[in-house]
């Protein structure tokens, strides 16, 4: 249903109040107002903020030796398996060392097997068993090593991911710190983003966030907050909190820019009228009026306010739910003042749900 403009309904107001003077007669004293009652509605503080994608998990593959490419086993883009192998590197000589090692080894061993057998039966010293215990050790840590050594010129994906850009070619010669490829678990996704400081006592690990990016035209993905910094920034006085979004089609890159929206400290609240609240200063002051001996009558009130909504207010302490409050006609109104109530408002909640729609919805009863 379409909801009335604010101009429409403050100027049907003005017309009932000048109705209602004309109405008086000459020598009432009574000031014509229209009241609202204060209301209880499920607010939340609404943060937005800027963030940045990074992959749930990601590495550039980096050789640990000087070597050779002599195979690649991926394409750009591929998506490849925990374990799988994307390059191998020249291993001839590491090759022919580990069986080395390996024959060495075996011998060791049968050596110390037989010398352990004379022992038993008196044949042979114990310092012969230890000299054999050592050799046999000895050539199982060389093996180890040389096994070791292999295995650095295989490079394995550490975990289910997709492949970037291959930057090398069979045959090139590659040192650490050369960039091979990079390797992104894409699976789910990190948004960090900042919020400033005065937030901070509206964040919780789990609250729901909403994020989009006008580079995949603003749809919207959702996910929770997975972790809060332990630290606030010196300069931005900003936090920086962490969120975890499902990617189940891939369609999140690393580094794309989201717009993230969250809602904390979800709350009951007291919500008034902005038209009701009169400023003073730093102070916040309100009429409420009370039926006194048959007459209706003013009392102006400090409030503490809390959040501002759209054509509304939240209110802290001050109030009580059902009280009403005047809304029109404060210009010509004082405390302890005899007023007509000439109409009634609905409350904020009651015009916020959509339900009204016109004039004789917003205006719940009108008074001679």
């Amino acid at each position: 249903m379409r909801r009335l403009p604010p101009c429409l309904l403050s100027g049907f107001c003005t017309l009932l109040l000048a109705a209602g003077l004309h109405a008086q007669t000459p020598g009432a004293q009574l000031v014509d107002v229209i009241t609202q009652p204060v209301s209880i509605k499920n607010l939340s503080t609404r943060i937005e903020a800027l963030g940045t994608l990074r992959a749930n998990e990601s590495i550039t593959l980096t050789p640990n030796v000087t070597k050779t490419v002599t195979r690649i086993n991926f394409e750009d883009g591929q998506r490849v398996a925990k374990g799988q192998v994307l390059v191998e590197m020249t291993s001839r000589e590491e090759s022919a060392l580990l069986e080395e090692a390996r024959f060495n080894t075996d011998e060791a061993r049968k050596q110390l097997d037989r010398v352990d057998a004379l022992v038993k039966r008196g044949a042979a010293s114990h310092a012969l068993l230890d000299q054999r215990v050592r050799e046999y050790e000895a050539a199982r840590a060389r093996y180890n090593a040389t096994e070791s050594r292999l295995k650095d010129l295989i490079l394995l994906a550490p975990f289910n991911g997709v492949v970037g850009l291959r930057n090398v070619s069979v045959g090139a010669l590659v040192s650490p710190g050369d960039q091979i490829t990079t390797l992104n678990d894409d699976s789910r996704m990190k948004l960090d983003f900042t919020v400033p400081a005065i937030y901070m006592r509206n964040l919780t690990v789990g609250l729901s966030i909403e994020a989009k990016s006008d580079d995949l035209g603003g749809k919207i993905f959702k996910g929770k907050v997975f972790s809060i910094d332990n630290q606030i920034d010196q300069v931005t006085r900003a936090i920086t909190v962490r969120a975890l979004l499902d990617n189940p089609r891939h369609e999140l890159k690393q580094g794309m820019l989201m717009l993230v929206n969250l809602n904390a400290a979800e709350r009951e609240a007291m919500v008034i009228s902005e038209s009701a609240l009169v400023p003073l200063g730093s102070n916040n002051f309100v009429f409420v009026v009370h039926d006194q001996d048959g007459d209706r009558v003013l009392e102006r009130r400090q409030i503490t306010i809390g959040e501002r909504l759209a054509g509304a207010v939240e209110v802290l302490n001050g109030l009580t739910p059902g009280e009403k409050l005047v809304t029109h006609g404060l210009q010509k109104v004082r405390g302890g003042q005899k007023v007509s109530v000439i109409a009634e408002e609905k409350s904020v909640a009651e015009q916020q749900s959509g339900e009204a729609s016109s004039l004789s919805d917003l205006l719940t009863q009108k008074k001679h």
